[in-house]
């Protein structure tokens, strides 16, 4: 009886946190996501394209990238104007363990979003490695939102955080170009060998790109944690 009470002691939690970390909008995220996703994949069979993992990979990107940004950006904001700050800085290393917690939980409903959206699109147009695919999808969701949150600590507001977000988003998106075939490139797409590269100097670069957005990932976290130690900086 007491596991049953537990868990659902933990559903319970994990629903009232996703109402605070999407601020009660958490639908309209959906089907902003899901609008997006249609879009995309609607333009691309419109000019006669047959989607391949390559464009699928770019459009998953994409739609887990809008359902991760607002409530990473937001999230400290949101709980400054909820006056709950005073709370979770009220008890001692609290914060890490609920902002932790509400980030994971963000990357967890974004991996199960990106999933179900990829299987429809096994199912219905094209053929690709499902899991794989969307495991591939969460690095560099990985590195992004570690990025937007540790920015979302130093700025301590969500505007502030899109605004800078989206200069560095367009930046990278300049130079990916130039490194599209790079380790170094966040937007690497590893079904977009289109080049002809040797299979094993391709996968190579992939596992060396993974290793690269993952310690940047670790980095921004570690960075934005350390952040979080400064209480008069967010209550002053």
């Amino acid at each position: 009886m007491k596991i049953f009470d537990t868990i659902k002691r933990q559903i319970v939690m994990i629903f009232y946190n996703l109402k605070i970390i999407f601020g009660n909008k958490f639908i309209y995220f959906l089907l902003g996501a899901v609008g997006l996703f249609l879009l995309i994949t609607i333009l691309n069979l419109a000019q006669g394209q047959v989607l391949s993992p390559s464009d699928v990979y770019g459009i998953l990107m994409l739609v887990g990238a809008l359902l991760l940004f607002y409530p990473v950006a937001f999230g400290i904001q949101s709980d400054k104007d909820a006056r709950t700050l005073e709370i979770i800085f009220g008890i001692p290393d609290y914060r890490f363990r609920v902002w932790f917690m509400r980030v994971l939980l963000i990357y967890g409903i974004t991996f199960l979003f990106v999933l179900l959206l990829g299987f429809l699109l096994k199912v219905s147009l094209t053929n690709f490695p499902l899991f794989n695919m969307a495991f591939s999808v969460m690095f560099p969701l990985f590195f992004m939102g570690f990025l937007t949150f540790f920015l979302a600590t130093v700025t301590r507001s969500g505007n502030g955080t899109a605004a800078i977000i989206i200069i560095i988003s367009l930046v990278l998106m300049m130079f990916s170009s130039a490194i599209q075939n790079s380790q170094w490139n966040v937007f690497f797409n590893p079904w977009g060998n289109t080049n002809g590269t040797n299979a094993m100097v391709w996968a190579n670069i992939t596992i060396k790109n993974r290793i690269f957005l993952m310690a940047g990932g670790v980095v921004f976290m570690l960075a934005a944690l350390l952040n979080l130690q400064k209480r008069e900086k967010f209550l002053g």
